[in-house]
């Protein structure tokens, strides 16, 4: 009997990966898509494999001119029908002022969060439609509702994926599509994102300080339990935004001169 299939697009060692896992261990077939390091890849089928679980995987660069729609044939046509889908692909470009944000360097922030979810949605959208179900997952971050000073492109591109997100639900939820748009609003204990942006010494002293046992960075393993309840979710009770953040941030539309926080 064909599984039905999980595709994580954004399959790293943090939220994506550990999705991948949690989807695996509940009998899905989890397809994992990431842009580089074929070999940290191969390491987490692996580990899926190991603990009972079906997964397979390829790179791909989402960026790329057909790319998106190449994967999402090939898995409906040789693997299975994508049940959910995970949306999990990020769009930093790095701080940059707008003197020193380029037109090619704004663009790609909106390839890669907002078109690249458009193209998703375009071409699998049919499929579940056909079958009168799905579940699309999108990551957002807090930059989709607060914006900041050196995050031009991330910002907008962040904030017209959640756009999106909404707009595809008005017209494809009463088809029995149901997405979902998950903003993680703090840092997360991630090796692939956080880890690399601040170096592995910075990286470890932020646990020690604030995450592991004190639980001040959100946990992907945690995050994917949220995401596995979101796709189980009753169409008369579905969730299609909310935010995540560790018990001990303040959340985005807060801030620590608020005189509530005094």
């Amino acid at each position: 009997m064909t599984k039905p299939v999980c595709l994580i697009l954004g399959a790293g060692a943090g939220i994506g990966g550990h999705v991948a896992m949690r989807f695996a261990s509940e009998g899905y077939h989890a397809y994992l898509a990431r842009r580089t390091d074929q070999q940290g890849l191969e390491r987490l089928i692996a580990d899926i494999a190991d603990s009972g679980g079906q997964a397979s995987g390829s790179l791909i660069n989402v960026a790329e001119e057909g790319s998106i729609e190449t994967l999402v044939t090939h898995i409906e046509a040789n693997i299975g029908p994508i049940e959910v889908a995970v949306f999990n692909i990020g769009a930093q470009i790095g701080d940059r002022s707008l003197a020193h944000t380029s037109l090619k360097a704004f663009e790609m922030g909106w390839r890669l969060a907002t078109f690249g979810l458009f193209r998703l949605a375009s071409v699998m959208f049919p499929y579940m439609e056909e079958r009168g179900k799905g579940t699309l997952l999108v990551t957002g971050a807090t930059a989709a509702v607060r914006g900041n000073a050196g995050q031009h492109s991330h910002a907008s591109a962040m904030a017209g994926r959640r756009m999106l997100c909404q707009s595809l639900n008005a017209q494809y939820s009463v088809k029995g599509i149901h997405v979902a748009h998950i903003l993680i609003d703090g840092a997360v204990d991630a090796p692939d994102t956080l880890g690399k942006m601040l170096g592995a010494e910075k990286f470890q002293q932020l646990r020690e300080e604030k995450g592991l046992a004190n639980d001040g960075l959100i946990l992907p393993a945690q995050v994917a339990d949220t995401y596995y309840h979101l796709a189980q979710q009753h169409r008369s009770a579905w969730t299609h935004e909310l935010d995540l953040r560790a018990y001990s941030d303040l959340p985005w539309w807060n801030h620590a001169s608020s005189i509530y926080n005094k």
